[in-house]
C-alpha cells in the first residue's frame, strides 16, 4: 500500500559495498534505525585521510546516555512481602522478587552493596523473538507492560524487538547496560559474574562487560556445548554451543579453586612399588627444551646410568636429581630395565585442577536434559530452554570460599539458579543463599503453561522453586535437616509513603486530610518494616521476631539491629520497653505522635536508656 523506501534500498546497496559504514541511529520518533556513517563513507571513497570527528576507542550506541540515566535515576518504589506466595517465610534466608529487575537492582543497592559473591544471569539473547525490557519509574505492572509494548488490549505478551526490526544491537545494549552497572555495585571484591549468551549479542556483551567491569577483570569465556545433536536444518553451521562470560569485580582478589579431579584422573596415580607415601604419578626426567651445555650423565645408587635421550635435555639439575633420589622421590627399577622417573604424589597435589574453557554436554548437561529436568518438576512445555542445574552448580563450585555466598540471578526464568544452589548446598553442606528476580510477564493463552493454570512467568518460577526444594529434600533423605529450601517472596510496588508534598499556593481545605497520615491506606506494618530495612541497608533475609508489648506489635530484626513499632498510637510505656532492648535503630510511625513534644520525648527516652540508638519516624 506504500511506494518503495528508496533510502532503505540505497542503504542496502551501500552496505553490500562498504559494510563498515553501516551503523544505527535514532529516528525522530525515538526508534532505532539503520543509518550510514558519512564520515566513514567519505574515507572509503577518498585516497587520503579526510577530516572528521576525533577518533577514540569506545563503545557507543544510540541510547547509551539514556541507558546511563536509567541506571542512576531514583525510583519511588519498595518491596512488599507476600507470605502467601512464600515458603518458610520466617526462617528462610532466600529471597524471590517479582517485578522489573532494574527496579529490583536499585532497591537492593544499599542492603546488598558489596555483599554478593556470585551472580549468574541468562538474559534475553536478542534472537528476534525475545521481549526487551524498557524502563519506567513509577508505574504499576499493568501500566508498565502496556506502555513498554509488552501487552496489548487482550493482556497478552507482545514482541518488543521483533526480527523485522533487524535485531538492533542498540536496543539490547540499552537494556543490559544499566542492569550490569547496578549489579557490579552488589559484587564483593572477590565476587564473580557469569553471563550466558549466544552468537547474536556475544561480541556486544563482551564489549559492554569490558566497559562496566574493566577489561583487566575478564576471567574467561566458556564455550558450553548445549546441544547433544546436530541441527540438520541449519542454514550454514549447526550452532551447538553457547558462551558463558566470566568477569571479576577485582581480578586481584579473585580465588578460583578449579574443578574436582574425576575418578578417572585420580586413577592415573599408582603405587607399583609399595611406597609408604601412597599413590603417585610418574614424570620423565628429560624435557624437550634446554641447552647442550646443560646435558650431563648421572649414576644412581643402584648403579644404573642415566642420560637424557637424544634430542632431549635434563628436566632437573644434577643437584636436584641427587636430592630427589635421597628423598626417595624417584622410581628406580631394581632390574634397571625401566627408565628412572620422578614421583608426584597424589597427597602432595590439590584435589582440583584448572577448569578448561570448553564444557561438554556429557559432563555439564544439555538443553535437552534441562528441558526434561524442568518438565519433571512443573510439567512438560512449561518453559523453553532453561539452563541445566549441573551447569550452574559447576560454575559456583569453582569459586573458593563461596560455601556461604550470597548468589543473585536477576533474570530468574525458570529458577535454575536457585535449584542449583539448593542442590549444591545439599551436596557439600554449604549455606549459600540466593536472591532471584523475575518480571510477572504474562503468558500467552495458547501455551501449555497457560492451559496448566499459569498466568505469568513468575508463577512458573515459584512453582519450580517449590518443587525443586522438595525434590532435593527427598534425594538427601535423613541428612536434609537444616537445609534451606524456602524463600521469602516480595513484589515491587509503589512506595508505602503517601504523597503529601504541596507548595503553599496549592494548599486548600480539601488537602488537610492528606497530612493525617504519611502512609498509604492498605499498607501493613510488615510492608513498612521491609521498606525501612531497605532504607537502612539491612538485608532482606534477616530473622524477624514479633513481640507483643503493651498490646502493640513490635518487630525486632536480627536481635536488635532494628526495632520498629508502626501502631497508630504509641504509649510512653511501649517506648520505654523498646528502649530497654538497646537496639541499633528504632523507628515509629509519624502519626503515632500527636505533638512535637511527644516525638521529642521519645528521643529523650532513648537518649537515656540507649544513647547509641538511631531513632526516626516515617
Amino acid at each position: 500500500m506504500r511506494s518503495p523506501d528508496i533510502t532503505a534500498a540505497n542503504i542496502d546497496r551501500i552496505a553490500e559495498l562498504f559494510p563498515t559504514v553501516v551503523t544505527e541511529s535514532t529516528s525522530d520518533d525515538g526508534n532505532v534505525k539503520r543509518a550510514i556513517d558519512f564520515d566513514l563513507l567519505r574515507q572509503e571513497l577518498s585516497d587520503h585521510v579526510v577530516d572528521g570527528p576525533q577518533e577514540r576507542y569506545q563503545l557507543d550506541w544510540p541510547g547509551k546516555r539514556e541507558a546511563l540515566f536509567a541506571a542512576n535515576a531514583p525510583i519511588a518504589k519498595t518491596l512488599r512481602p507476600d507470605r502467601a506466595e512464600s515458603v518458610n517465610f520466617d526462617t528462610t534466608k532466600n529471597v524471590f522478587i517479582e517485578g522489573d529487575n532494574l527496579d529490583a537492582l536499585k532497591l537492593l543497592q544499599e542492603s546488598y552493596l558489596g555483599k554478593v559473591k556470585l551472580i549468574y544471569i541468562d538474559p534475553p539473547y536478542n534472537t528476534g523473538k525475545d521481549f526487551v525490557y524498557h524502563d519506567a519509574y513509577a508505574m504499576s505492572v499493568e501500566d508498565y507492560l502496556s506502555v513498554s509494548g509488552q501487552s496489548g488490549d487482550g493482556g497478552g505478551c507482545l514482541i518488543s524487538n521483533p526480527e523485522s526490526n533487524g535485531r538492533f544491537h542498540s536496543d539490547w545494549l540499552s537494556m543490559i547496560y544499566p542492569r550490569l552497572k547496578l549489579a557490579r555495585n552488589l559484587l564483593a571484591d572477590d565476587g564473580l559474574v557469569f553471563i550466558s549468551i549466544d552468537d547474536n549479542e556475544h561480541a556486544q556483551l563482551r564489549s559492554v562487560c569490558n566497559e562496566v567491569f574493566g577489561e583487566r577483570n575478564f576471567v574467561a569465556e566458556i564455550a558450553w556445548q548445549h546441544l547433544d545433536t546436530v541441527k540438520n536444518d541449519a542454514k550454514h553451521f549447526s550452532e551447538n554451543n553457547e558462551y558463558i562470560l566470566v568477569f571479576a569485580r577485582s581480578i586481584g582478589d579473585l580465588r578460583v579453586r578449579g574443578k574436582k579431579k574425576s575418578d578417572k584422573q585420580v586413577a592415573y596415580y599408582k603405587n607399583s612399588d609399595g611406597d609408604p607415601r601412597g599413590a603417585y604419578l610418574l614424570t620423565p626426567l628429560h624435557a624437550k627444551s634446554g641447552t647442550e651445555a646443560g646435558i650431563y650423565e648421572y649414576i644412581f645408587s643402584t648403579g644404573q646410568v642415566w642420560r637424557p635421550p637424544a634430542g632431549t635435555f635434563p628436566r632437573f639439575s644434577r643437584e636436584t636429581l641427587s636430592r630427589l633420589e635421597a628423598e626417595g622421590r624417584l622410581y628406580l627399577d631394581p632390574k634397571g630395565q625401566k627408565t628412572p622417573q620422578k614421583k608426584t604424589y597424589l597427597s602432595d597435589v590439590s584435589d582440583r585442577m584448572p577448569p578448561t574453557t570448553f564444557w561438554s554436554y556429557q559432563e555439564y548437561g544439555s538443553t535437552r536434559q534441562s528441558n526434561k529436568e524442568v518438565a519433571e518438576l512443573v510439567g512438560k512445555g512449561m518453559f523453553q530452554n532453561p539452563k541445566p542445574t549441573k551447569l550452574i552448580q559447576a560454575l559456583f563450585d569453582l569459586v573458593d570460599g563461596a560455601e556461604d555466598a550470597v548468589v543473585v540471578d536477576f533474570f530468574a526464568g525458570s529458577g535454575s539458579t536457585a535449584h542449583a544452589v539448593m542442590a549444591l548446598n545439599a551436596a557439600d553442606g554449604g549455606t549459600r543463599r540466593w536472591v532471584l528476580v523475575q518480571l510477572a510477564e504474562p503468558i500467552d493463552a495458547s501455551t501449555d503453561a497457560a492451559k496448566a493454570g499459569f498466568s505469568t512467568i513468575s508463577e512458573i518460577t515459584r512453582k519450580r522453586l517449590q518443587s525443586a526444594g522438595q525434590a532435593v529434600l527427598r534425594e538427601i533423605g535423613l541428612s536434609a535437616d537444616g537445609l534451606d529450601v524456602g524463600f521469602r517472596t516480595f513484589t515491587i510496588d509503589t512506595t508505602n509513603m503517601a504523597d503529601t508534598l504541596r507548595s503553599s499556593d496549592r494548599l486548600d481545605q480539601d488537602d488537610v486530610g492528606l497530612f493525617e497520615d504519611s502512609v498509604k491506606p492498605g499498607r501493613t506494618s510488615e510492608d513498612l518494616l521491609f521498606q525501612v530495612m531497605l532504607d537502612w541497608g539491612l538485608m532482606l533475609d534477616l530473622p524477624i521476631e514479633v513481640l507483643d508489648i503493651g498490646g502493640h506489635e513490635v518487630h525486632v530484626v536480627d536481635e536488635g539491629a532494628l526495632v520498629a513499632c508502626f501502631a497508630q498510637e504509641v504509649s510512653p510505656a511501649v517506648v520505654e520497653a523498646m528502649a530497654r532492648l538497646r537496639p541499633l535503630r528504632a523507628v515509629f510511625r509519624d502519626s503515632a505522635f500527636q505533638t512535637d513534644a511527644e516525638r521529642i520525648n521519645v528521643e529523650q527516652v532513648f537518649a537515656q536508656q540507649s544513647p547509641d540508638t538511631k531513632v526516626k519516624t516515617i
